[in-house]
């Protein structure tokens, strides 16, 4: 027997409409914060970053690729590991369905990590992934965005602004998940706006369709499962079932 609440068909419209006005609220919520997101001040990028791409080494301002919009996934992928974090890859399952039509809205999309290129290009063919993937080895793009988790560099104010701290990371502790955007406006790179941590949760379809679902989030088929539930690399789950299979 279900332990949930069960309910008639006229229960569940009622809770159902009182439920619709909740999201139409949060709709027009997220409506204003996004303009709010749009109304923060630009500051001009002036330090110089090089990153290593499949065209060569590219400036930030040679990311943009003709566009005057640029976001940054900030992957963590150290240059230590031969594999990204599972949740950053999780991420990233879902961006290149959304590369063609950032395009046109004239945004270029890619990831940033701090592996050597070869490793990224590597680690992107097991995914198969085709979006743009660059190298910042050897850079402080990371740290100077906050994506990284050394005391001194984080924002000068600590992890997501000062607002909360990871007390661990599944990968290592240098890095750190985020979204960071630019302007390129009269040659000039400007920061507009960067996310971290549940603040990226926006980027992942799966985690929405997962809240729509009776058992929600980090529910896996095996209940007792150390992680809850947290998502794998793609190519991992079928590997995880026949370990747990009897």
């Amino acid at each position: 027997m279900t332990e949930h609440k069960i309910g008639t068909r006229e229960e569940w419209l009622a809770a159902r409409k009182e439920l619709l006005e909740r999201e139409k609220e949060l709709t027009r919520r997220s409506d204003e914060l996004a303009r709010q997101r749009r109304e923060l001040p630009w500051v001009q990028v002036e330090k110089q970053y090089d990153f290593d791409t499949n065209e060569g080494t590219k400036t930030l301002s040679e990311l943009f690729d003709g566009r005057s919009q640029l976001l940054v996934y900030h992957f963590m992928h150290g240059p230590n590991c031969p594999d990204g974090c599972p949740g950053c890859s999780y991420a990233a399952d879902h961006f290149d369905g959304a590369v063609a039509h950032l395009n046109h809205h004239d945004v270029t999309f890619l990831c940033a990590s701090r592996s050597p290129l070869e490793t990224l290009n590597a680690y992107k063919r097991r995914m198969g992934w085709s979006f743009s993937w660059v190298s910042s080895e050897g850079s402080d793009f990371n740290r100077d965005f906050g994506a990284f988790t050394e005391e001194e560099r984080r924002n000068g104010t600590g992890f997501n602004f000062g607002s909360a701290r990871r007390a661990s990371l599944s990968l290592n502790d240098d890095e750190l998940m985020a979204l960071s955007a630019f302007a390129l406006e009269d040659r000039v790179v400007y920061h507009t706006y960067s996310c971290y941590d549940r603040g990226t949760d926006v980027l992942i379809g799966t985690w929405q369709l997962l809240d729509r679902t009776p058992k929600g989030r980090f529910r896996a088929p095996n209940e007792e499962e150390a992680d809850g539930g947290w998502p794998r690399r793609h190519d991992e789950y079928e590997d995880a079932a026949a370990a747990t299979a009897p």
